[in-house]
């Protein structure tokens, strides 16, 4: 199993914070975005992650988290997502990186207080694909799955009018090495993207996609409301305490390696 997580996007809802950083590089109370969705791969025994960035942040993502990351047995690469195609275009980039393996896809602006449900899906996972869902208030804004009585998915909708549910297909995303054909096979959507629920869909149809419900708070913080819950969540359930342990050395590794540097430029100057 390999990991995605695409990063990519201008960040317009965040701008000017994002003028100079990448979204997925600002703080979430104590430690960067990108490092929810790295937690949540990572506790799942994922040691190879591809992060799909925008062409103005590739060389941050890189000489932030490779070096932090590789003294702790993590490899980390990034290929550039020149504009925004679509969150199924992340297979099509990363087609050299998957090879021949399964991949897990998960959004790094998503930060999930249910960690623990994706992470043991994602060891468990066998074949086909596997979503994630959640009930929410507002369902018209997501991609929406209808279930029957037995709890199998029977249909995903994008941003339904009129949703049949109020259960919304989070950003966390487990797959087959099937998902990479199925990806190059799908046609733009109006929009002009290629669409995660047309992916979900077509797994759907051959009878191969499950699903499990998440529970604690889901959050996308590609807002500035959404940016400050996912902050305040952050503090109050103090997520970052409960990171996987590999996390938490490449965190204390790339601490000292930072003093050391500020050290040696203080040095420099005097």
């Amino acid at each position: 199993m390999k990991g995605i997580i695409l990063a990519g996007g201008n960040a317009t809802r965040l701008y000017p914070s994002t003028s100079q950083i990448s979204k997925q590089m600002l703080p979430v109370y104590d430690v960067p975005m990108i490092f929810y969705p790295l937690n949540i791969l990572i506790k799942a025994g994922i040691k190879d992650i591809l992060v799909i960035v925008s062409p103005a942040h590739s060389g941050r993502f890189t000489n932030l988290l490779e070096p932090m990351f590789r003294d702790v047995g993590i490899r980390i690469l990034s290929t550039v997502q020149e504009n925004p195609g679509g969150i199924a275009e992340a297979f099509i980039l990363g087609e050299g990186f998957i090879g021949n393996d399964d991949v897990t896809l998960i959004l790094g602006d998503n930060i999930f207080e249910d960690v623990e449900t994706i992470s043991g899906a994602i060891k468990e996972f066998e074949k086909g694909g596997h979503i994630f869902v959640r009930e929410v208030d507002d369902p018209e804004r997501f991609g929406v799955a209808t279930v029957d009585d037995t709890g199998r998915v029977i249909n995903i909708v994008e941003k339904p009018e009129k949703p049949e549910s109020n259960l919304a297909v989070t950003g966390a995303y487990v797959y087959d090495n099937e998902v990479v054909k199925i990806a190059s096979k799908l046609k733009p959507s109006d929009r002009g993207e290629l669409e995660i629920t047309d992916v979900n869909n077509v797994y759907l149809r051959e009878g191969n996609l499950r699903m499990s419900k998440i529970d604690g708070a889901w959050l996308d913080a590609g807002t500035p409301d959404a940016y400050l819950d996912a902050c305040i969540l952050a503090r109050e359930k103090k997520l970052s305490e409960n990171f996987d342990s590999l996390i938490l050395e490449a965190i204390e590794i790339g601490r000292k390696k930072f003093k050391i540097q500020a050290k040696k430029m203080l040095m420099s100057v005097k």
